[in-house]
């Protein structure tokens, strides 16, 4: 299911992920940043279900699209929509401490795909939220940051849910 009604596109299940690529921090200052030709598979990356990661998923996140050259607004859409799946797939798709997330950030063309999946096969829904709530505006400012996002079911041989958005990367080669 997609918010915008258009046809739920896939991504590819055997992503490859680069390994060993240097952190946008890892550069030294007065040096050229020289950053490796980006495939499709930006990242996939599989944390534990704690709240206490969040930080790191989205410092991870704004890492790997610092080497994509992003202008300031897409790069930050991108990491407070991460944060906010992330923060939903802790807060209602993990049942456990042993449960885990996984974050795969792919580009195709001029389109950012980032998806987060975890093991509970409860869809997430969207909700109205009375303005004095602290909670329940997740998916909403998914909306509101993204081009379209969607649920799609688990990989195969998995259980759970995946809860992705997109963005159309204007301006970029």
């Amino acid at each position: 299911m997609t918010a915008s009604g258009a046809p739920r596109r896939e991504p590819p299940h055997d992503v490859p992920v680069p390994s060993g690529l240097p952190s946008a921090s890892g550069v030294r200052p007065g040096e050229p940043a020289v950053f490796p030709v980006v495939p499709p598979g930006l990242l996939r990356a599989t944390v534990p279900a704690q709240a206490s990661r969040a930080a790191g998923v989205r410092t991870l996140v704004a890492e790997c699209l610092a080497r994509l050259r992003l202008p300031p607004e897409p790069l930050d859409n991108a990491v407070l929509a991460t944060g906010e799946l992330f923060a939903n797939a802790v807060g209602h798709g993990s049942s456990g401490p042993a449960d885990t997330i996984t974050v795969t950030l792919e580009r195709t063309g001029h389109e950012l795909r980032v998806t987060v999946a975890d093991a509970s096969a409860v869809l997430p829904r969207p909700r109205t939220t009375d303005p004095a709530t602290e909670s329940g505006r997740g998916l909403a400012i998914v909306a509101a940051l993204s081009d379209d996002w969607g649920i799609a079911p688990p990989d195969p041989g998995t259980t759970g849910k995946k809860v992705w958005f997109t963005l159309v990367l204007r301006g970029m080669p």
